[in-house]
């Protein structure tokens, strides 16, 4: 089923880039419906694909009407008459987006007996938060930077970015193998590779952050996400140097408790600290980084979408073999721009060992003059301001509250993403350009 599904919004995607409206508005919606027949026992998966709004203004049904049927066969799906779906679901789509740009339905056979219990199970993916990220002599990529992490309680009322800020990589040109130029493609192949730290720390400088996952993304040409498991990048680990980025280790991940089900993760090995006083005071907050790679592919003898598509997916089937062809220097891109990415978080370590000594210092000093003073009413007047009964707890007190301060300390950033951005999250003046 997702196969077809990702045909469909292909059929769309190169559409609407041969329309070029590329640079027009970006709301409206795709809707995905599913439904069974009633009945407990059933084979067929009913299945309606439908588009609106703005996003894809220019498409014109009767020119889709040949691409859709080209597109049915190449799916095997059946020629003949699918079910309708219900006018309530499709009525409350287009209120919400408009009319319809395009309508596909169709039937899969499955081998499943389950009951709905007449519950309808719906799930909205929505952008809140878009970055442009630009690109030299190529169209800016438009990126889903929003971050659902909540703010933790010592966090400043409203201070919370709730965006990230993707930093452009390198462009590689990729050579085709012969074998794969035999099959058809003869035109240029490159991948954008861009990287996103999330959740943005840049507001609270002082607070440790700790990288625990690193998670590969794969997009066509026509930024339609690539699913299938690469081989190639479970490797990867194997080929990087770890030290060089800061890091302790990576190992490849089969979890998909992720943003994005799809891609490779690779989980981020953490140091063991032996003094777990040390461990405490280095409590950080979790930070993950998606790292997209774009690929492009340009052939002035290829036009038609049919044609396109066909492009696309014998780039797909043969991916493997184009990166494994390019091992060398796709390595040594993605270790370059994971260094540049990483280079402020080893830079925000290396400041926290030097808080960490600071408060050290201003923790033993400050214990040593209560405890060595005499004035006795100096003394009680120390221990009922922090509320303690003792020098002891007196340490224990002003070290958790002076690493609280200035940990927590916020530092406004003109980058970073206002929590009023919510209240408009389709409108292009909340589009922020990182260059």
């Amino acid at each position: 089923m997702l196969r077809q599904i990702q045909q469909v919004l292909r059929l769309l995607m190169i559409f609407g880039k041969q329309r070029k409206h590329r640079g027009g508005k970006t709301a409206g919606g795709f809707l995905v419906l599913l439904w069974t027949e009633t009945g407990v026992c059933f084979q067929n998966l009913n299945c309606v694909v439908a588009a609106a709004g703005p996003w894809c203004t220019g498409i014109k049904k009767k020119e889709l009407t040949p691409l859709l049927a080209d597109l049915k066969r190449s799916l095997f799906l059946p020629d003949g008459p699918c079910p309708e779906p219900d006018p309530e679901e499709l009525c409350a789509f287009t209120e919400l987006h408009g009319p319809l740009k395009l309508l596909l339905s169709f039937q899969i056979k499955i081998n499943l007996k389950f009951k709905f219990n007449e519950q309808i199970l719906q799930r909205v993916f929505s952008v809140n938060i878009k970055s442009k990220v630009k690109q030299a002599e190529q169209p800016s990529l438009t990126l889903d930077v929003t971050c659902n992490t909540q703010p933790p309680g010592c966090a400043k009322k409203g201070c919370w970015c709730q965006g990230g800020h993707p930093v452009l990589g390198s462009r590689l040109p990729l050579s085709i193998p012969p074998h794969v130029m035999d099959q058809g493609l003869y035109g240029e192949l490159s991948v954008q590779i861009v990287a996103l730290l999330s959740p943005c720390m840049l507001q609270y400088p002082n607070l440790a952050t700790q990288l625990t996952h690193i998670q590969v993304l794969v997009y066509s040409p026509s930024n339609v996400p690539v699913t299938e498991p690469s081989t190639f990048f479970q490797t990867l680990p194997a080929h990087l140097d770890s030290h060089d980025l800061g890091l302790h280790g990576l190992n490849c991940s089969s979890s998909k408790d992720f943003v994005y089900s799809c891609g490779t993760v690779y989980n981020v090995e953490q140091e063991n600290w032996e003094d777990a006083e040390h461990e405490s005071s280095l409590s950080s907050m979790h930070q993950s980084l998606l790292l997209f790679l774009f690929l492009q592919y340009s052939d002035p003898f290829i036009s038609q979408i049919p044609d396109l598509m066909a492009t696309e997916m014998l780039i797909e089937h043969h991916l493997e073999d184009i990166l494994s062809n390019n091992r060398q220097t796709i390595t040594a891109a993605v270790q370059t721009d994971l260094k540049n990415t990483l280079r402020v978080q080893n830079r925000r370590r290396k400041d926290q060992e030097k808080l960490h000594s600071a408060i050290n210092v201003i923790l033993s000093s400050s214990i040593s003059i209560v405890s060595s003073s005499s004035n006795m009413d100096f003394r009680n007047a120390c221990l009922n301001s922090m509320k303690v009964c003792d020098t002891y707890e007196l340490s224990a007190s002003l070290c958790e509250s002076l690493r609280r301060v200035t940990s927590w300390k916020f530092k406004p950033n003109g980058r970073c993403y206002s929590a009023k951005t919510e209240e408009h999250p389709e409108s292009d003046e909340h589009t922020r350009t990182e260059i």
